[in-house]
């Protein structure tokens, strides 16, 4: 497809906007404090639609968008429905620890705290494993965005990675989490507006707004069901527990939402923002993919079934804007992780590597702070650049990190909990150490095992380990330091 000129227009005022909020929040950081969590003064509306854009990706335009195609209404059951509960049922419980984490031991980075809860080895496991995964894990997520690009206007890999990497590495570099949080607004109002304009097309086209009602009739039997195989029940399940520990922290950019929140009240209000907007939200956004089927029938290729509906319903410049939102999606997700990760590497490792470090930071802490994160974001581009020569190998190192999120969730955010204080730094290493385990157990006999167990198992098993080996510790004497940690934030 070639694009028209309003549809550039519209692409390339998207960057500009991007780059201008750069530049806006450049001038709001004088510490690694703004730099990082805002100096805790993110507004619970921004903090709440920040967290929710952060949670989509391109991934949703296109694996998603296939799922929907072939397995109907059960996409929104396992992955939009689970990750609201798993948002609003855990309140009371996480977010507000967050926020007294930071209020009460001054963190800026979701590891922090845990080198006195599990000691320094233990966190600087946790804080590498995690840094190394998610330099391929956002370097293919630069490449699913030139994928994106490639489709709508046949612009080579290269060229879009480098030119979506660079815009992203400016805004990010130059203004970090208020650069983050405000583009995520606007991005969110994109993705809006561009869903919107394919629901009200779909409709349209369909015959009105019954159709949302009266589609189900004219697809497969098995689209109007909650639960379509492979996607059972004990599957929804299984991601329920994956996305409670995910979504409360587990990925570490969702945790700097709330640790950037004012006080426990405006922590809140933005879980629940997030969470109503996951349960409501992609009922809208998901219904043309829906109704893929009717429209266009007998696909190859049903991953390409939300691009193709794009071109043939909307009008040029409307196009545009439906690209834009796909950027806006996976930018949002990218640009969270470097600043995050900025944080982990700045707060976590070189502390604990570079002996000098604390010198050097007292002298300009933000400077270090936009070199890191600049660092980080090049070498991601530059892995993404090379994405065709890695074939398959960065695919497998991208589903290593989603395996990863739970082992190393688990002894994150139950380490917060006082229930769990005889859980110490061996507890946490073994629950990693043996979710990784179980990760490889389930891809080399992935043939054998269901679904819901392939996905889960890993999380299942940390989880196991982790509780295990602190009720085997029960008679075992929690140090001060630790009491007094839990006894803080609880």
């Amino acid at each position: 497809m070639t694009l028209k000129l309003w549809d550039w227009m519209v692409i390339i005022a998207f960057f500009m906007a991007m780059v201008a909020i750069g530049v806006w929040a450049h001038f709001k950081n004088k510490d690694s404090s703004d730099y990082f969590i805002a100096s805790g003064g993110l507004p619970w509306w921004l903090s709440g639609i920040s967290h929710h854009v952060s949670g989509y990706s391109g991934a949703v335009f296109v694996a998603y968008a296939g799922l929907a195609y072939t397995h109907g209404f059960s996409i929104y059951v396992w992955w939009a429905m689970t990750v609201g509960i798993s948002i609003l049922m855990t309140i009371n419980v996480f977010p507000v620890r967050w926020v007294r984490l930071r209020k009460k031991f001054a963190i800026q980075s979701p590891l922090e705290y845990l080198s006195v809860r599990y000691g320094i080895k233990t966190q600087q496991v946790m804080a590498w494993s995690g840094v190394l995964l998610k330099l391929f894990d956002v370097a293919a997520k630069w490449a699913a965005i030139a994928i994106l690009l490639r489709v709508f206007t046949g612009v080579p890999i290269l060229y879009g990675v480098l030119f979506s990497g660079g815009i992203s590495i400016i805004y990010i570099t130059i203004g970090g989490l208020w650069a983050v949080t405000i583009s995520d607004f606007i991005q969110f109002i994109v993705q809006i507006g561009a869903g919107i304009a394919l629901f009200i097309a779909t409709i349209t086209k369909l015959g009105g707004i019954e159709s949302v009602f009266t589609i189900w009739d004219q697809l497969p039997e098995r689209n109007s069901e909650f639960f379509a195989e492979p996607y059972t029940v004990g599957f929804a399940l299984a991601f329920l527990c994956i996305n409670t520990f995910s979504y409360n922290g587990g990925t570490w950019n969702l945790a700097t939402k709330y640790i950037s929140s004012p006080d426990e009240s405006n922590t809140k209000k933005a879980a629940i923002l997030s969470g109503a907007l996951y349960l409501i939200w992609p009922l809208i956004l998901f219904f043309p993919m829906w109704a893929a089927p009717v429209l266009l029938p007998g696909l190859t290729d049903p991953t390409e079934s939300y691009g193709l509906l794009t071109i043939h319903l909307l009008p040029p410049g409307v196009v545009g804007l439906v690209l834009a939102s796909m950027f806006a999606t996976t930018m949002s997700m990218t640009s969270s992780d470097a600043n995050t990760i900025a944080a982990v590497i700045i707060r976590d490792i070189l502390p604990v590597q570079l002996k000098k470090y604390k010198l050097i930071k007292n002298i300009n802490s933000l400077q270090i702070a936009r070199w890191v994160t600049f660092v980080f974001v090049f070498f991601t581009i530059v892995i993404a650049t090379q994405y065709e020569s890695f074939g398959g190998i960065l695919g497998l190192i991208v589903s290593w990190f989603a395996a990863l999120v739970g082992p190393i969730a688990v002894p994150m955010l139950l380490g917060m909990l006082p229930a769990f204080k005889k859980c110490g730094a061996v507890a946490a290493l073994c629950a990693i150490f043996l979710g990784f385990l179980s990760f490889i157990f389930t891809k080399i006999y992935a043939a054998n095992l269901s679904y819901t167990l392939e996905v889960g198992l890993p999380l299942f098993i940390s989880l196991l380990v982790y509780v295990g080996i602190g009720f085997l510790n029960y008679k075992k004497k929690v140090s001060k330091k630790v009491i007094d940690l839990l006894k803080a934030i609880d």
